[in-house]
């Protein structure tokens, strides 16, 4: 069977990988063409048709400045599906994109599957009845997803998080603590980790700013997780700081660290799944965050929050994002034992309502018998 995946980002490229995986071992025949990243090129031995460096924007400016790149991966992934033929097209997450891809698939009569759903919870509810008319099945991985899509007359199913399932398959390949600071030329204090991002425009306004409360912890060493996506001259900056980063470790620096500055995002969940004490970050363009407090409607802004609807982790978010709040939560993050004993509470009761590991199986079990049943 033919399986063409569009992702757009660097978590779908992942979640899409390991998804691939799971249907070679149900479907030994699969042939898959896809839009995406370095790791579902390393499952499928293929090349990405468009490459997710070519495809990932941040915020409503940023989409404008790119509306031509962003029309013409369009042009380019419909004529590329249309030359595969595939049985089932798999869209995951990246919504801006994949829900006019979803129209326009229906209008070809190619069967649409969608994983990851957009957060039309959270906005943009009117979009509930796009998916209803042009998706088969749409498989959700946050517990209170399935209900609220069930209520607007949905296929819908829950299938777990695929985070789960990522960490457990890299723990075992994870460097030791000691190789870890050994190979990055750490100094052996207790870390503190930064995650600022990984687009360039989020990284830009958050890192500098999140390296500014290093002179009131100077008994402990911060690392930055670098992203792939950025050039490395980019970090050199760094130097100044007399701070390393690291590349490809983000897990090993979620394992070992004391606690983390993390930027709102999937990093947050997995820094929660790694009981990573954190307190999380956000800052936008002003105008794309003015545009976005009127269309958002959620309580807060991080997964693990979002999931037990709880203030578990401290949100600073634009304005609330300064150097001396992140000081003072990150302080409470290290010396604070309630502080500390409540996260590992919340932490536990987060995992319990994830669905369990197998989320990347069970999606894959769902994907073949779709395939299958366009050909009875």
């Amino acid at each position: 069977m033919k399986y063409y995946f569009i992702s757009g980002e660097a978590s779908g490229d992942l979640h899409a990988a390991n998804c691939m995986r799971e249907v070679l071992k149900q479907d030994q025949s699969a042939d898959f063409a896809f839009t995406g990243g370095d790791e579902m090129q390393k499952v499928s031995g293929k090349k990405a048709s468009i490459h997710i460096r070519e495809m990932n924007f941040m915020g409503f400016v940023d989409v404008l400045k790119n509306l031509g790149t962003i029309k013409k991966n369009f042009k380019k992934a419909k004529a590329d599906i249309l030359k595969f033929k595939p049985d089932l097209l798999v869209l995951v997450d990246y919504p801006g994109f994949n829900l006019r891809m979803a129209k326009w698939a229906f209008e070809q009569g190619i069967k649409v599957d969608y994983y990851i759903s957009p957060t039309v919870w959270a906005w943009k509810e009117g979009r509930v009845e796009e998916i209803r008319k042009y998706v088969n099945k749409l498989f959700v991985i946050l517990p209170f997803e399935e209900a609220f899509y069930a209520k607007h007359h949905l296929k819908v199913q829950f299938v777990g998080h695929p985070l789960l399932d990522a960490i457990k398959q890299k723990r075992p390949l994870l460097k030791s603590k000691e190789e870890f600071i050994t190979s990055n030329h750490l100094s052996g204090k207790p870390i503190v980790a930064v995650l600022p991002g990984s687009r360039m425009q989020e990284v830009d306004r958050m890192m500098e700013l999140m390296l500014k409360v290093m002179p009131e912890f100077q008994e402990h060493e911060f690392v930055v997780a670098a992203s792939n996506s950025i050039s490395k001259d980019y970090y050199n900056k760094l130097e100044t700081y007399k701070v390393k980063a690291v590349y490809n470790q983000t897990y090993e620096l979620m394992q070992y660290a004391s606690a983390g500055i993390i930027k709102s995002g999937t990093s947050t969940l997995e820094s929660a799944l790694f009981k990573l004490p954190q307190v999380v970050c956000y800052k936008a363009g002003s105008l794309s965050f003015a545009i976005g407090k009127r269309l958002v409607n959620v309580k807060y802004i991080s997964l693990p929050n979002l999931i037990l609807d709880q203030p578990l982790v401290k949100e600073l978010i634009q304005n609330e994002l300064t150097p001396a709040n992140i000081s003072h939560e990150l302080n409470l993050l290290l010396n604070d034992a309630k502080r500390k004993s409540e996260l590992n509470t919340g932490y536990e009761a987060l995992f319990n309502l994830l669905g369990g590991e197998g989320a990347s199986g069970r999606l894959a079990t769902q994907l073949v018998l779709d395939t299958k049943k366009s050909h009875a």
